[in-house]
């Protein structure tokens, strides 16, 4: 009667592990567990030794949401609490939050990273919310001047001072062939209409540019700061940047090579390597921090505790690393790891344990049933 009391326990106990896995099996990161048996010494039946969390990932889904982040392959993400304390979890659901930190969007808990020197540091987004305005230094033209042409304005070319005001400029190329063959002036003037550089440029007579006639400088004065830019024409002796040919129409055009006024963030993502990618233009983009990933030489003996939160082991116990980098998994962007529970299996499981505990129940009863035919057999006597 006591061993079956005991099964009866024991595959009660089970069934609570089943349901739990059950009740997570859309909770980001969860790990199914299973209950294990053992047998009591001297034949009194059977208690539940421990539960085994299962080290299988989960399947990987897109979620859109670029700080989303799963771990494809070895790994867990490192978090920390205020008070310092170091936790492990699968779940990447996180988040920017006020301060600019990337933390556990449940807990809060801050994501850790790994700086150059593989020392873990905050994911502070603050430090890249912007970028600086940069002065522009050179401007590049391409096109075909036509030969026959006597005068050819561009307009509206942006440049930028150091403080990131824009500026419209304007170029003019007035025939000088009476004079030189192949000669063309050059000037350059501001959104106010004052000249800021002017020279000269002569082509051959295959239609390209000559040495020493490809380029020229102007000076930029704005609130008081001198600013030199380079006006770049094309490469001497080549079709590359400017020509003048014969049969082919003017379609001059300038290509301002650099320089920006202040620039927020208008695109963010993590790429498989687990580094913060930020866009703030076309041509300016920018790495962030790099996310910090731990592995475990005995994956099988940690437990979730907190619900996303890996527990049971020491800081001996880990190894930290970069993402795609030697053992460790590559990292999934906009991308959560879901539960690896499979309700097949777990169905297959409540059946087993509804049969043992049905039977434990009925050994019990037939003991019942032999103890009363005991009593009843002393009371005839």
């Amino acid at each position: 009667m006591f061993n079956s009391l005991s099964g009866l326990f024991s595959f009660s106990r089970s069934l609570n592990t089943v349901s739990n896995n059950v009740s997570n099996m859309n909770t980001p990161g969860f790990r199914g567990s299973d209950s294990f048996f053992a047998n009591i010494n001297g034949g009194r039946g059977t208690r539940i030794a421990g539960e085994g969390m299962r080290t299988a990932a989960g399947d990987i889904r897109q979620t859109g949401n670029p700080t989303d982040l799963a771990v494809d392959g070895e790994g867990y993400f490192v978090l920390r609490d205020p008070d310092g304390n170091l936790y492990y979890t699968r779940a990447g659901q996180f988040r920017f939050n006020e301060e600019g930190m990337l933390v556990d969007s449940v807990n809060g808990y801050e994501v850790m990273g790994l700086d150059e020197s593989g020392n873990l540091v905050s994911i502070d987004f603050d430090d890249y919310r912007t970028i600086a305005a940069e002065a522009t230094t050179a401007v590049n033209f391409e096109g075909n001047l036509a030969p026959g042409s006597t005068s050819t304005t561009i307009n509206s070319i942006s440049v930028f001072d150091s403080a990131g005001t824009a500026h419209a400029l304007s170029a003019t190329f007035v025939n000088n062939s009476s004079a030189t063959p192949g000669s063309f002036l050059v000037t350059v003037k501001d959104e106010t209409g004052a000249t800021v550089g002017s020279g000269e440029i002569r082509f051959g007579t295959d239609g390209t540019l000559l040495a020493g006639f490809n380029q020229m400088g102007i000076t930029l004065t704005q609130g008081g700061v001198t600013q030199a830019v380079a006006i770049n024409f094309g490469t001497p002796g080549t079709l590359s940047g400017m020509t003048s040919l014969t049969g082919m129409a003017t379609n001059l055009s300038a290509k301002v090579e650099d320089g920006h006024g202040v620039l927020g963030v208008t695109d963010l993502s993590f790429d498989e390597n687990g580094v913060l990618r930020l866009v703030y233009s076309q041509s300016e983009k920018r790495e962030g921090p790099q996310v910090a990933l731990a592995a475990f030489p005995n994956e099988s003996a940690l437990e979730l505790s907190g619900g996303r939160l890996v527990s049971g082991a020491t800081v001996d116990e880990r190894e930290l690393g970069r993402p795609g980098e030697g053992r460790f998994g590559r990292i999934s962007g906009g991308s959560l790891e879901m539960s690896n529970v499979d309700l097949t299996q777990e169905f297959a499981d409540m059946i087993i344990i509804q049969r043992g505990y049905q039977a434990s129940s009925r050994v019990m009863t037939v003991s019942n049933e032999m103890l009363e035919q005991l009593y009843n057999s002393t009371r005839g006597g």
